[in-house]
Parts: C-alpha cells; structure tokens; sequence
C-alpha cells in the first residue's frame, strides 16, 4: 500500500473531523478560490467523500461533495482565476460546481476589503441556500487565525474579537484552523495541484488599482510582523496565539449567554402608564445635586416617544437590572442592545458602549449617546431607552470588535 504523504494525511483527517455528524446524501460544498488553502481543502473533501468505512475507526460518510468559487470582480482575469477554479474541482470529482460573482458595494465605510468579505459571504449564504447544503468548508488555517488576533490587538478589540474565527458557525465549517499554511502548500504540492497565488498577498506583486496602489494590512502582518515575532519569540508563536484565541472565544461565549439573560431580565415594555408621560419637577434620574434644576431637555420625553422623524423601534431597559450587574456582562448586553435597534455589529465599537454603559452607571444629566446608523440611546424615569435611526442613515464608523472571517 502506498504511503500517504504526511501533509496530505493531515488535510484528510481535518475534513473526516468536519465530516463527523453528516449523514448519507448530505451535500457538503467547499468554497474554492484556487488558492492553495481552499484547493488542498477541495481535495481532501473529494477523498472523503468517497470513502467507506470499514470499521468504528474507520468510518465512512458517504456524502455528496461540491464546490462554489466566488469571483469578486476586484482584480483583471478574475472571471479566468474563477473559471480555473471551477474547472479543477470538476477534475476532483466535486458535483455541483457553482461558479459565482460576488456583488462586492465599493462605497461602504469599512473599506474594500470588508466589503469583498460581505459579498462574499452573502453569495455563499445564497449558494447553501439554492442547493440545501448542510455544511460549506472555509479554507482557514492556523496562520490566519494567528493574524486575525493579532489584527485585534493592534485595535484595541474586545474579547470577542480576539476570540478569533470559530471552527463551526451556522453552516460553515474551517476544518484546517489547526493546520499551517505551508502544511497546505505542501499537500497541494504532493497532490500535483496547481494553485493560484493571490497578488494582494505577496509584497512582491503589484498591488491593485482597487486598492488604491497600498499592499493591504494583512499581507503586511503576514510577511513582516508575524515572521519578526517567531524569529523574537521563537516557534510556536503562531500556535499559541491561534490558542489564546481558542481560550478567549470560550470565555466569550460564556460572557454572551450571561448578557443574553441579563438582557432579557432589563426588558421592560415599550408602553407606560399615563402618568409616566407628565414630568416630573423633580424626576426621579437626576442627581441630587440637580434636583432642583429645570429637567434636561432630553429627559421631559416620555421613554417610549420617539422623536419626530424617527423610526419607531425602541427598547427600553432597567438601569437597577443594568447597573447591578459585572461591568463585563453589562457592556456586552448594552452592544447587543445597541445592535438590536438597527447599530450595526460592524460599526458599534468600544466608544459607543462606554457612552451607553456611562449612562447606566455615570450618569450626570448628559444628553442622548448617538449610536451608528442614526440611532440614539437616553436615559429616563429610571430606565435607558435606545432608539433606532431614521431609514437610510449612514454607517461610517470603524469597525474595532467585528472577526474579519
């Protein structure tokens, strides 16, 4: 019996992991790009798929194995990169192949990058959806982790952030988040596959127009910081980052279940008795070194009106609940409740939950806390409402607490 080359091995067993709890007939799809990441990853799925176990070690899935390959539009020859793609998971055996544009919207305030992200995920959503997939694999390895944590820290994220991107959420899997990219190359390399490289990744190339002539961030991460840091710090600095990860996405989670509940135990309802709409000359929320002072404009409102103009969804929270609760869980119930009145994820940073958590434990009387997309958050009669923006309001925040997955 032949020996199997170690890399390819390594690639194989990651996919049979990812497979685990898929059934007989279940179509499993592999976002290709031809890179080598995605086409080793393509491979190994072609070879699981087909195997039949034997054994209880030696299980076998029998699913259906796919691909979708998503063209950008973003670089000249993009249609042939994708069409070559296509072509070479059709040779592995892969059925269906679904080659797709991504419709990638270059006004948007979180750069070309994030944008290409969104479409590209928005066009895989779609291609799970069109053929009923029960899993699409990503093609993430170690090394992309290790530049995702260290891409939030460079801007001050949260744990969340730092957590990294999970190996399995909703439909998607990345069964190679365990593995180096050069273990990729090398199974890729055995194999006989030829990949495409990527000019936006290599410093040497010739960065695109689209990217207004600068070599992105994270190429930069990739071949100056991280190489500087193993040679300071020595091998294994990117698996113990891609560890720490692991270790604060755990953390993470148990930190968002608590601020769910904590969210859910602030929730008041949106209608309040009649007398609550009449101010008060000396309101409740102000501090008794104001209590005599005219009420602050922004607290004669009933909680539950909105302001001319604006959008109607409201949510309105118990600062008692709120302030009693760890700093920790409260922020985090404040961004899921800022996100929950139409501030997006992407776009509600760090500055704009210290503003709402202000309001909830140092509150002096100050004004609304703006949020992005128009939305505003005051507080009032004991409670802190958050109001949604008017439709179409722009989003131009940095992003700082988002995974770029």
């Amino acid at each position: 019996m032949p020996r199997i080359d170690p890399d390819v091995a390594a690639v194989r067993l990651a996919v049979r992991g990812a497979l685990a709890g898929s059934g007989p007939g279940d179509l499993v799809l592999v976002a290709c790009s031809g890179g080598a990441d995605s086409l080793a990853l393509a491979a190994a799925l072609a070879h699981e798929s087909r195997r039949v176990g034997r054994s209880v070690r030696s299980r076998g899935f029998a699913v259906r194995a796919g691909a979708v390959v998503v063209d950008h539009g973003l670089q000249p020859g993009s249609d042939d990169v994708a069409a070559s793609a296509a072509a070479q998971c059709r040779a592995l055996g892969l059925d269906p192949v679904l080659v797709r544009r991504a419709d990638v919207v270059r006004d948007g305030g979180d750069g070309i990058e994030a944008a290409a992200r969104a479409a590209r995920y928005a066009a895989l959503d779609a291609a799970a959806a069109e053929t009923g997939a029960a899993a699409v694999l990503l093609g993430h390895t170690l090394d992309d982790q290790a530049e995702q944590v260290l891409l939030g820290l460079a801007r001050g994220s949260g744990a969340r952030s730092l957590g990294g991107m999970p190996t399995a959420r909703g439909v998607y899997r990345r069964p190679l988040l365990a593995l180096r990219r050069a273990q990729t190359r090398a199974a890729c390399q055995a194999q006989g596959l030829a990949w495409w490289d990527d000019p936006t990744n290599d410093l040497t190339g010739d960065p695109t127009a689209d990217l207004s002539g600068a070599v992105p961030l994270r190429t930069r991460v990739r071949h100056e910081v991280l190489p500087l840091l193993e040679d300071v710090l020595g091998p294994g600095t990117l698996e113990a980052l891609a560890r720490s990860a692991a270790l604060l996405r755990t953390d993470a989670d148990a930190l968002d279940a608590a601020a769910s509940a904590l969210l859910a135990e602030a929730t008041r309802p949106t209608g309040l008795p009649a007398d609550a709409e009449r101010p008060s000359s000396c309101p409740r929320d102000l501090p008794a070194d104001a209590a005599r002072a005219p009420r602050p404009p922004h607290d004669v409102t009933a909680p539950n009106a909105p302001r001319p103009g604006r959008a109607t969804t409201r949510l309105v929270l118990d600062v008692a609940v709120l302030a009693a609760a760890p700093a920790a869980v409260r922020r985090r119930a404040l961004r899921a409740a800022a996100i929950a009145v139409g501030a997006p994820a992407g776009a509600t940073s760090s500055r704009h939950v210290a503003a709402l958590d202000a309001l909830v434990v140092a509150w002096r009387g100050q004004g609304d806390a703006s949020l992005p997309s128009g939305a505003i958050a005051r507080r009032a009669y004991g409670t802190l409402v958050l109001l949604s923006g008017p439709a179409g309001a722009p989003t131009t925040e940095i992003p700082d607490q988002t995974p770029e997955e």
